[in-house]
């Protein structure tokens, strides 16, 4: 079972409990899930926690899942819910400033093998540190539509199936967020 095995099918051999299954789901999905969860809170550590739940949740849902919407919306409702709920119940939002981010394209458990400069590094960090505190800073919602959009390259469309609200709700986040991301980040060059 790998590849050629639809998510639609896997999640019907989840239902029935086949183990299996779910690992290879988890496979297909988990590092789309941990750097979705991982920009939204900015700790690596509460990330794979929060992705373990998310997987958790999805193993005891398979039997009420329906292919209405692509498997991907699915579980990014679930894991934007979890981190909209983590950040309601403890109030907080948390941003661990020595962590070095996750770039571009890398997952959690990748380290880059290019070696910049020492100056590079320490600009690069400065910018990574001022980028991730002004979209930490932001509303929960356009944070997360931002995210959805500018990481995971997601459609208006899927992301307002994932955050339930309309089209032009999504369209009015990103323009705030990137407004508000504008604005913050202006204000870190002065």
């Amino acid at each position: 079972m790998g590849k050629t095995v639809s998510t639609e099918d896997l999640m019907a051999q989840v239902a029935e409990g086949d183990e299996y299954a779910f690992e290879v789901l988890v496979r297909r999905h988990q590092t789309s899930i941990l750097n979705l969860i991982y920009r939204y809170v900015g700790d690596r550590t509460k990330a794979k926690d929060l992705a373990q739940e998310v997987l958790i949740r999805v193993w005891r849902a398979a039997n009420r899942y329906e292919p209405k919407a692509k498997f991907t919306t699915w579980i990014y409702r679930i894991t934007a819910n979890l981190c909209l709920n983590e950040l309601k119940s403890y109030g907080k939002r948390k941003l661990l400033f020595g962590e070095r981010p996750i770039e571009e394209g890398q997952t959690l458990n990748e380290e880059s093998n290019v070696s910049p400069s020492a100056e590079d590094i320490l600009l690069a960090e400065e910018r990574s540190r001022q980028i991730s505190h002004a979209l930490q800073n932001l509303p929960e919602k356009q944070r997360m539509a931002l995210i959805l959009k500018r990481y995971d390259n997601l459609s208006y469309g899927e992301i307002a199936k994932i955050m339930e609200c309309s089209i032009s709700a999504v369209e009015s986040l990103l323009v705030r967020a990137k407004r508000n991301l504008h604005e913050k980040l202006a204000h870190h060059k002065k």
